[in-house]
């Protein structure tokens, strides 16, 4: 008898953007645009850039936070970067930018920090150029992101960083699909599969 075959190497999607199929069943990522910060066996991990938070603006949450912003700060918006710890913060940014305690480089062009002097950086106008601070995060098991892949819940393309960092937030999901040469208009909600 002969031994199972293994099953394949997950391919890395670190670096890449998912982009939500109009089907897909979790509200929370409805027109989502996920930057995908890691991805392995153990899982994936990833901040949506495209859904800046209702009612949370970034001095509400420096104030929060105790720090005082200086006059050359460089007010952003606070986005909604997923649902997994919420009051988390993360500051997905170009790789011109590094953090004295830790900062992950993610891919070319983007790094990620997520310790508190970066905050205090951007407060005294020291920050990244380009940055998007988020609340949150969205987080996948092992496979788990592998099976709504298979199950046509995302697509996935190339990041840049006018995409992420430069396009309007209720356009980057509409922006991703015309790179992949998709519209919108011709998507539809209901899985198929051949």
């Amino acid at each position: 008898m002969s031994a199972p075959m293994p099953s394949p190497a997950p391919v890395d999607l670190t670096g890449k953007i998912l982009i939500a199929m109009p089907g897909m069943g979790d509200p929370r990522f409805a027109y989502s645009v996920v930057y995908l910060c890691a991805h392995s066996a153990e899982g994936a991990m990833g901040l949506i850039v495209n859904k800046p938070a209702q009612d949370l603006q970034m001095c509400d949450l420096l104030e929060h936070l105790s720090i005082t912003p200086g006059p050359e700060m460089r007010d952003m918006p606070v986005h909604f970067g997923g649902p997994v710890e919420h009051g988390r913060g993360f500051v997905l940014h170009d790789d011109g930018y590094r953090s004295d305690i830790a900062t992950l480089n993610v891919a070319e062009g983007f790094g990620m920090t997520a310790t508190l002097d970066i905050l205090e950086d951007i407060a005294q106008g020291r920050g990244p150029d380009r940055a998007i601070l988020a609340l949150g995060y969205a987080g996948w098991g092992p496979e788990q992101l592998e099976s709504e892949l298979a199950e046509n819940g995302w697509l996935t393309c190339d990041a840049d960083a006018d995409l992420v960092f430069d396009s309007v937030d209720t356009d980057k999901w509409e922006t991703a699909l015309t790179r992949l040469g998709i519209s919108s208009l011709t998507l539809s909600s209901d899985a198929g599969h051949a």
